[in-house]
Order: structure tokens, then sequence, then C-alpha cells
């Protein structure tokens, strides 16, 4: 249900722009995010987007990436610049539904491969 697209090969210190488009309306949508797992490592969250919360990113990316979301569109974007090695990772689109009954579910995009070179 959710589609990532943007990513690619790029050299240190350029960008890319990842975006996620939910195939469906997603009822009840509380957050959105990113998540990247890079290879032999645990997947990590990257950035967060939600109301009230507003955006919020984790320690590596702050500053240089910024993540987005087009309502009407059903879509997030995360503009990512001054591109390190280090964030070569496979990116993942995660949604969240939060219910008056206190339950959640989780929707997740099948991974989109960003690779750095040096």
């Amino acid at each position: 249900q959710l589609v990532e697209s943007g990513g690619g090969s790029v050299r240190a210190g350029g960008s890319l722009r990842l975006s996620c488009v939910a195939s469906e309306a997603i009822y009840n949508l509380h957050a959105m995010a990113w998540f990247r797992q890079a290879p032999g490592k645990q997947r990590e969250l990257v950035a967060t987007i939600s109301d009230p919360d507003g955006a919020q990113y984790s320690f590596p990316v702050k500053g240089r990436f910024t993540i987005s979301l087009d309502s009407a569109a059903n879509t997030v974007y995360l503009e990512m610049n001054s591109l390190k090695p280090e964030d070569t990772a496979i990116y993942f689109c995660y949604a969240e539904s939060q219910f008056d009954d206190g339950s959640a579910y989780e929707y997740w995009g099948q991974g989109t491969q960003v690779t750095v070179s040096s």
C-alpha cells in the first residue's frame, strides 16, 4: 500500500529526494516516517512527521534531511542533502494509523536503495 521511489546512486555531497505514495487512503493516519537499514545493521528511524508533533529527525541526519507531507496526495517526501557514504541503506516508508480504542496499525513500503559513493 506504500510505494517508495526516488532512490539511486549519488556521490558524497549530492542530493536525492525520496517519495512515498499511499496507493489507498489511510484512515486515522497518525504519523508517517522514513526508516533505513544498512547492510548488517538494524533498521533505524530517520525522520517522522505527525500532527501535532511536526517533523523530527534522528541525530545523524538532522540539518541535512527534510521530511514533508502532502496530505491531499497521500505522499510523504524525504529530501536528502549533503549525502554521506554512511547514508547508504535501503530506505523504507512507514505509516501508522491510530484508533479510538487505542489500537494502532502499521504500514510498510518495500524499500528503495540509496547508495552514496565517496
